[in-house]
Parts: structure tokens; sequence; C-alpha cells
């Protein structure tokens, strides 16, 4: 673990600078600033001469992470940007000035940040607060609330058990839809959390997580549209590397990670991957077109001990890495 990080912990730093392969002067990409924690090691391994591009959602992510890296301007370009994965390809357009240009190496840090999870509005099951949940709060997207006023039954079902792998899915869905029902829609945390401890029976509440981490994950993928803002620029990424070029992406559930696969297998030229195979395995597509990317990690790399005890939340973390042939 990188010391001193208040804001958000960098998790496999390491392993990400030794299988992107950094060397100064290169351009790379960090997807998903947060802190700054992985960007400031990237700009590091790049330095002298090199260009960091670093994009996020959260406004209050990228005021944090340009004070960490103020010193380091003096060694490497350093540019910070506000947008979301599916703007992608036009944010690297129009940093370069409409030039074409290849990355060395990209990165992507998915998921919500411990400063979200500990700090921002309505990401939370352990505070009593307004539930918001969404990762850009200066647009005018809707608010979890917001979405829970008007969602039907039948999609938030859905989302519930594909967002959030939420076995108790139809009952939370009822009693949200009824408590909306008799003028007593759902606009809090404590509320959310009351329906869930309601329609899940104590016997199968989970012994190592709260019996409402799923339902708040599947609400917040909802909201913030996060797997298919992630495709999208996993996509867009991948197009902008150089040939030898390295993307990097660190899942924390098995949907993202599912994402990541299939999107790294389908450029490697082969079929996407069924559930529980490794990508290494997989025979190639029937009429497969040129293949684009050579897969680096043949299984996922995974914190060591040491890190899952200096980090708690480090322990689902699942590195890929990839190269543009």
């Amino acid at each position: 673990m990188v010391k001193g990080y208040g804001f958000h912990t960098p998790v496999l730093v390491r392993e990400v600078l030794e299988l992107l392969d950094l060397q100064p002067g290169m351009t790379v990409l960090d997807c998903t600033l947060g802190g700054g924690g992985h960007s400031e090691q990237m700009a590091l391994a790049i330095s002298p001469g090199g260009s960091l591009i670093a994009l996020d959602r959260d406004e209050a992510a990228i005021a944090e992470a340009k004070v960490r890296l103020e010193p380091l301007r003096s060694q490497v370009a350093i540019s910070l940007l506000h947008i979301a994965f599916a703007n992608l390809r036009q944010a690297l357009i129009t940093t370069s000035n409409g030039s074409s240009f290849g990355l060395d190496a990209c990165l992507f840090d998915l998921g919500v940040s411990s400063y979200q999870l500990d700090s921002a509005v309505g990401f939370s099951f352990r505070r009593d607060e307004l539930l918001d949940g969404r990762m850009d709060r200066t647009g005018s997207e809707p608010t979890i609330a917001e979405l829970l006023r008007s969602i039907t039954e039948e999609a938030l079902t859905k989302a519930l058990l594909e967002y959030g792998e939420e076995p108790f899915a139809r009952k939370i869905s009822r009693q949200i839809i009824k408590d909306r029902q008799t003028g007593n829609p759902v606009e809090t945390t404590g509320h959310l959390v009351s329906i869930v401890e309601r329609a899940v029976p104590r016997s199968a509440w989970p012994r190592d997580k709260h019996v409402a981490t799923k339902v708040f994950q599947a609400l917040r993928i909802l909201c913030n549209q996060e797997l298919e803002q992630f495709e999208i620029g996993l996509n867009a990424a991948i197009d902008s590397l150089k040939p030898g070029g390295r993307v990097a992406v660190i899942s924390w559930h098995s949907l993202e990670d599912r994402i990541c696969k299939s999107v790294f297998a389908k450029r490697a030229g082969k079929a996407p991957s069924p559930s529980g195979y490794s990508i290494a395995a997989l025979s190639p597509l029937e009429n497969s077109v040129k293949p684009e990317l050579e897969i680096i990690t043949r299984k996922p790399v995974v914190p060591d001990q040491l890190e899952i005890n200096s980090n708690h939340r480090a322990r689902t973390a699942r590195l890929r890495v990839a190269k543009r042939i």
C-alpha cells in the first residue's frame, strides 16, 4: 500500500507499474484519477519528459489530485479532465489539438473510491443522508432517489438482479414501490437500508458484509451507468494505444471483470469468455478478424496478503493487462 493517501489508497501500484512497463518520455492515460495515487506513481515513472492525461467524473477528485500532482508539473506534462468514459475518445482528440497521437499506456481503476464511500453523499449505507449516489454532481443526471420515484418494479428488480446479484431483488423492489405508492418515497440512505433489512430474512443476512451492500452497489451502477460507460471507454482507450502500448484494468466485482475479459478476448481474436474460464484458454473466433491485442495476464493479478492487511478494501481487486499488437 502506498502511504499518505487520505482521499483514496491506490491498490496494486507496484504491479501496475511493472505490467504497464512505463519508461521516461511516455504518454500515459489514467482513466480513473481519484485522489491521484496511481497518477502520481505513473508520472514519476515517465519523468522526465513524459505526458500524463487523467480524467474523472468527480470534481472533488480532480481538485484533490491537482494539489498532489502539482510538484511534478516541472518534469511531466499533466492534463486533468472532468469527463466520463463515454467522452474519452473526443477528449483525447481535444487534448492533442486534433492531431493523431498514440498512448503508451492506459489504466482503469474501476468502482467507487474510498473518499466517495466515506464522505460523498448517498454512497454509503453507514450514514443516514440524502440518497444521491452520483459520481458527477455537477450535471443534470438524476440521483438514485429521483430514479426510484419513477422506475417500474420490473426494471428495478432487473437492476438489482443484474447489477447487484441480489437474491431478494423482487421483495426489495416491491417494498420500495409500495412505499412510493403510499406517499413515502425513498429519499434517504437510512430509509433504503430499513427496506432491505425488512425484506431480507434475518437468517439470510451475510456474515462478511452489510445486508444492503448489493442493493447500494446495484443502484449506484444504475445511476451512473457504470458498466455501459466502462465498455465504451475501454474500447476507446484500446483504439488510442500505439502498437506495443498496454492497457491495465483493476476491477472490483465480477460485473466489471466480465466486461474486461469479454473486450480483451474479442479484441485478441478469441471467443467471449464463458464464466469461470481463463482468457488464455479460449479458442480463436470463427472467421475472426486480425487480433489487435495480446493478453499479458493469463490470470488476474490480485493483491498479496501484506497489501490486504494494510488496506482491507484491496481484497476484491483484480488486475488484467493487455498489449496492443
